[in-house]
């Protein structure tokens, strides 16, 4: 192992043990079901809806072994001490930077998610690509099942609920749940058909909704609107 494989490992376990993973434990009092369809080893796709910053941090949390998610790379460039506090707890919570500028808009984060797959990794995405506005679940983008069917990688859908500060009025009765579901059929999908591939999509996000209960909106969310 490399010194640098080294020193993930070292945060990661440092990010989910001591600094993060407590606080989540506390907040959300988390109930999670269906770790048994997280394999232990080999690649796989996680796959949540997105409510809040703190989903992809519950997802790491709850499938047992390290879980890499793609960041922008603003997050780990900022300088002082501030931006080395963000640059080490990004990566130890097993986020990752993709350079989105220049070239094909979706190709970097596409070939990273792969390399994570191809190296035996688990990739977590929310297929939303942003935060939902309103709680609603919002139409997923097709990269996620791209690259599930270009690497041969089990997709795991996962539903998440009560982790949105906007519906919870009384804290101590707030939980989030994480539902962990069995990995999703791709064997009549093909790559470069457009239409299975957004059918599948399509049925990814039905799987989760109908765990979470959430209203669908069939347009894609707008970067930024979660905030407003």
């Amino acid at each position: 192992m490399s010194i640098q494989s080294l020193r993930q490992a070292f945060r990661y376990r440092v990010a989910r043990h001591l600094l993060i993973g407590p606080f989540l434990f506390v907040w959300g009092r988390p109930k999670v079901t269906g770790q048994q369809n997280v394999p232990r080893t080999g690649p796989v796709i996680l796959a949540a809806n997105h409510l809040a910053i703190s989903d992809s941090f519950y997802v790491v949390q709850s499938a047992r072994r390290p879980v890499m998610f793609l960041a922008k790379s603003d997050y780990f460039t900022q300088p002082g001490l501030r931006g080395k506090f963000k640059k080490v707890f990004f990566s130890g919570m097993g986020q990752i930077p993709v350079d989105r500028a220049g070239g094909a808009k979706a190709s970097p984060a596409i070939d990273a998610a792969t390399g994570i797959v191809d190296g035996g990794g688990a990739w977590g995405i929310h297929p939303e690509g942003t935060r939902s506005p309103d709680g609603r679940m919002y139409r997923g983008k097709t990269g996620v099942v791209r690259v599930a069917v270009a690497t041969g990688t089990p997709i795991i859908p996962i539903a998440l609920s009560g982790t949105d500060n906007r519906t919870i009025k009384n804290f101590w009765k707030r939980r989030v749940t994480v539902d962990i579901l069995p990995a999703l059929d791709l064997s009549h999908v093909h790559a470069g058909n457009e239409q299975e591939i957004r059918e599948a999509t399509d049925t990814l996000m039905t799987r989760i909704r109908e765990r979470t209960g959430q209203e669908y909106v069939d347009v894609y969310a707008k970067p930024g609107s979660a905030g407003k």
